[in-house]
């Protein structure tokens, strides 16, 4: 007598499978629970809040916070965040919490660190450095020699 098919369940992963595994080797997540910490009662920890947020900003998907859960549903939460990890975890109080962390720390000093330490993983030579992270935009034409050109006078 043949036994029935075991049940199957198919999860998408699309190009964030790739975006984890990047993630993961970066060790992203535990560098981020080192920075903001942890504590036993969280389903997901700050760093798998964080790696949540990477890949919904990758995921092409713009939704208010309060619908953030709603991205990871049909999706591999456990293969991409992390074992027992569920798209209700993703709620809008949780990411409130990690954000609020991010900004106590101080989000510039998070990201240096953490690009810091995805250079040094992969290689990147930091002999130079650009810090300025600003940019202007010009309009209209340049005067030959870099003279500033005369004013016009105004007509009355």
């Amino acid at each position: 007598m043949s036994q029935p098919p075991a049940e199957i369940q198919v999860h998408n992963l699309d190009h964030l499978g790739i975006v984890a595994g990047i993630i993961d080797s970066i060790g992203l997540v535990e560098e981020v629970d080192r920075l903001l910490g942890t504590h036993p009662q969280e389903h997901v920890s700050c760093g798998q809040v964080l790696k949540g947020l990477i890949l919904n900003g990758l995921g092409c998907v713009s939704a208010p916070l309060y619908l953030f859960e709603q991205f990871f549903v049909g999706k591999a939460t456990e293969h991409l965040i992390g074992p027992g990890v569920l798209p209700k975890h993703f709620n809008d109080d949780r990411l409130g919490r990690v954000l609020a962390k991010l900004y106590d720390e101080g989000t510039t000093k998070v990201f240096v660190h953490l690009a810091l330490k995805a250079a040094r993983q992969f290689g990147v030579k930091t002999d130079s450095v650009h810090l300025d992270s600003t940019f202007f935009h010009v309009d209209g034409e340049y005067t030959p020699n870099g003279r500033v050109a005369p004013r016009a006078e105004d007509e009355a």
